[in-house]
């Protein structure tokens, strides 16, 4: 065959191509970029208007005297410089960590003992599961008008079980005392939350394969050695994340003491977030509240960064 006849049957071929040259960028024919922005678009719009848009809206205000019922007109830095002199501001911030104090530590630690005791696979495990997980469904607001029930002096389930069990006379007025109401408080919360603390660790104890636990009965360590050396490292992650969430729900603390105390006796369980409340739709200072509001965003999302970053530099 001759050299212009094997030209011609022999296909092309194509140039090489430098390494400076860039590659054509591959778009997925099942999967285009367009679908991924369809798919996420209904999140960004609720996060804009229900998240965003309301945030904007209380920044504005607090630049601002709104009596709530009258004339607005501006007030420039004024609500944010008198922060620093409402003393009524200063006593609900420090209630409230000392709240997250006293609930943040119990919480993790009740939802670690559930989480060991519902882990395994064994007959009854998931009726329990389902029980120390109620609590947390049931919601605070409902668990909290039941305890404004059983609290009653007289005719409260709790002081008819403390005067059964001779601890009290049974005419204990656990709402109008601020120790004993921020004690039944932080009960309350410690079970109604535990439950999902408990859900957590329980998923990252099962993630852990079996192989790592028989390895270490056959180097003779015990069962706390194994939680201590094993387990609690590998949950790391999940246990931060969970403090992260038992902390900012405990600065955010509101809906538990609306409903049992309502701030009193006085101001003695005044927490911040109903602090703000009160100034907002009881004194009627709206421009003020939203000041407080913002600050408080500021603080719980400075705390939240800096309980993440503490977690990445222990990695």
């Amino acid at each position: 065959m001759s050299a212009e006849a094997s030209a011609v049957i022999s296909p092309p071929v194509a140039p090489a191509r430098s390494p400076s040259t860039p590659a054509r960028q591959r778009h997925s024919l099942t999967h285009p970029p367009r679908t991924g922005l369809l798919l996420v678009a209904p999140a960004v719009v609720m996060v804009a208007v229900f998240v965003l848009a309301p945030l904007l809206f209380a920044l504005g205000i607090s630049f601002t005297d709104w009596p709530l019922i009258g004339d607005v007109s501006g007030a420039g830095f004024a609500n944010y410089v008198s922060i620093g002199s409402d003393t009524g501001f200063l006593r609900a911030v420090l209630y409230t960590l000392l709240y997250t104090a006293i609930v943040t530590l119990p919480i993790l630690v009740a939802g670690y003992v559930l989480a060991v005791l519902v882990r395994s696979r064994r007959r009854g495990a998931t009726l329990l599961r389902t029980v120390f997980f109620l609590p947390f469904v049931v919601g605070l607001t409902t668990l909290s008008l039941m305890t404004v029930l059983e609290a009653q002096p007289d005719s409260g389930g709790l002081n008819l079980v403390l005067r059964a069990l001779g601890i009290t006379d049974g005419s204990t007025a656990w709402l109008v005392d601020g120790p004993l109401a921020t004690g039944l408080v932080s009960a309350l919360v410690i079970w109604g939350v535990a439950g999902l603390t408990m859900l957590l660790l329980m998923a990252g104890m099962q993630a852990i394969p079996r192989e790592v636990y028989e390895s270490a009965d056959l180097d003779g360590a015990s069962w706390w050695q194994q939680e201590w050396r094993i387990t609690i490292p590998i949950l790391r992650r999940t246990i931060a994340m969970s403090l992260v969430i038992s902390v900012v729900g405990s600065l955010l603390a509101f809906t538990q003491f609306y409903v049992l105390t309502d701030g009193g006796p006085g101001s003695a369980t005044t927490t911040v977030v109903l602090y703000i409340y009160h100034r907002a739709f009881v004194q009627l200072q709206l421009g003020a509240a939203a000041a407080l509001s913002i600050v408080l965003v500021v603080v719980v999302a400075l705390v939240t960064a800096l309980q993440l970053w503490l977690v990445r530099g222990e990695e």
